[in-house]
Order: C-alpha cells, then sequence, then structure tokens
C-alpha cells in the first residue's frame, strides 16, 4: 500500500496515470472557471458603462453616478476575487502532462483588469 502524501507521479502504472490526468483537468478547469468570473468581472463594469450612458439625463444625478460606480468597483471586486482563487487552487496542484497558464501572466492581466475597472468607476464619478 501506498503511503498518502506520496507524488501522484509517483504511483506506478495506469493509477498514477490517471490521477496526473485528472490533475491536468483540473488545472484546465480552474483556469476556465478564471476565465469565466474574468468575463463576469468585466460584464460589470460594461454594465456599469451602460447605466451611465443610458440614464445620462436622469434626476438626481448622484443617484445613476453612485449605482454606475456601485458595478464598476463590483467588477473590479470579482476580478480580484477570481484571481485569488484561482491562485489558491493553481498552487494546490501539480501539472504534469500540459503547460498551464503561468501565474505571473494571470497576475499581470489581473493587475490590468482591476486597474482598469477602478479607472471607469473614478471617471464615472467626474463625469
Amino acid at each position: 500500500m501506498t503511503d498518502a502524501s506520496e507524488s501522484n507521479s509517483q504511483r506506478p502504472g495506469e493509477a498514477g496515470q490517471r490521477t496526473d490526468l485528472a490533475e491536468d483537468r483540473t488545472l484546465l478547469a480552474n483556469e476556465r472557471t478564471y476565465a469565466s468570473w474574468m468575463r463576469t468581472g468585466m460584464a460589470a463594469v460594461a454594465v456599469a458603462l451602460g447605466f451611465r450612458a443610458l440614464l445620462r439625463d436622469f434626476e438626481p444625478v448622484w443617484v445613476a453616478k453612485a449605482v454606475a460606480i456601485v458595478f464598476a468597483l463590483v467588477g473590479a471586486a470579482v476580478i480580484w476575487f477570481a484571481f485569488r482563487r484561482a491562485c489558491s487552487v493553481a498552487s494546490e496542484l501539480e501539472s504534469h502532462e500540459i503547460r498551464s497558464l503561468p501565474l505571473s501572466r494571470m497576475r499581470w492581466l489581473n493587475y490590468v483588469l482591476v486597474a482598469a475597472a477602478l479607472a471607469v468607476a473614478a471617471v464615472l464619478g467626474f463625469v
């Protein structure tokens, strides 16, 4: 019987290979989930822009601005938390037969999108 702490790649035969491939599939699923949360965050920012554009003549103006800013901030938060979760999952797994997305690229993308969402919120506050 093998030790529970033994690495999956050290397991002999088909069982070890199946476990390794399952871990690869989980990494890919993590990337797809991360991408879907990124789309959700960007959609929230798009709703903020659309809301502000559609309600340009709404009175009182601050209400439309506040709702739009909230959507932009929610978008930034969704993007940030998606990145944190994706990194948490990715750090627990090991790639075997696939090349997964490097965390440095995910980090870079995360910072750019969060900064853009916050910039949208700031611009909506001044427009």
